[in-house]
């Protein structure tokens, strides 16, 4: 998890997110994750959800472990918010991963969804998407989603007071060279290096058609 997404979920998720809630995390990121320790609301029962051979954790550290992207071994209807971070881009057909992801929602509840925009090839283990705000509507609506926020910002490099910004990494994955060269040429006016990323936030609707193995194309 780089910092822009951080900024991203604390700017526009962090308050949807309320005391006593049920939380499902798609691929978390550490345990607990580093959305969980910015909520941090021991209140909230986050459970997690990834593939049996995820590259991050073991099973037995996930409450669920799954076979499959596309089929989650979760009842209908269950969680408040069902959140993922940097998850979006490593999923083949997203078409039909989203409404597998509405479908463990409750009805009234939120899907949350942190990708990159900006970000060169990483597989993990496959890169396939660079989704902008357009397309993440498309995929929220396609999947009985009504989206309330789909933004697109390097909130990261804002922050620091830049304001020419050329799309591309965080600070944190630049060479050294290359960090030196914007701490420099930065202030004088050059373009600097930035993380673009896109938080969407949809809410599911009463009559969501969502089911687990919607055919593909």
């Amino acid at each position: 998890m780089h910092p822009n997404s951080e900024l991203l979920f604390e700017t526009y998720a962090r308050p949807y997110f309320q005391a006593g809630m049920r939380v499902l995390e798609i691929g978390p990121d550490l345990a607990p994750s580093t959305f969980e320790t910015l909520v941090g609301d021991d209140s909230i029962k986050w459970d997690t959800v990834d593939l049996a051979d995820g590259h991050v954790h073991a099973p037995s550290q996930l409450t669920y472990t799954a076979t499959s992207e596309y089929e989650f071994p979760i009842e209908d209807d269950l969680y408040d918010i069902v959140v993922s971070g940097n998850v979006i881009e490593h999923v083949r057909r997203v078409w039909r991963w989203m409404p597998e992801v509405a479908r463990v929602c409750k009805v009234g509840g939120l899907v949350i969804t942190v990708n990159p925009v900006s970000w060169p090839y990483h597989e993990a283990p496959v890169d396939c998407w660079r989704i902008y705000p357009e397309g993440m509507r498309a995929l929220y609506e396609e999947a009985s989603l009504t989206v309330l926020v789909s933004q697109l910002d390097a909130l990261e490099a804002k922050r620091s007071g830049r304001r020419r910004l050329l799309p591309g990494r965080s600070p944190i994955w630049q060479p050294w060279q290359l960090r030196l060269f914007f701490r420099f040429f930065g202030p004088l006016g050059f373009p600097v290096e930035a993380a673009y990323d896109v938080i969407t936030v949809g809410e599911k609707r009463p009559a969501a058609a969502t089911r687990s193995g919607a055919p593909g194309v």
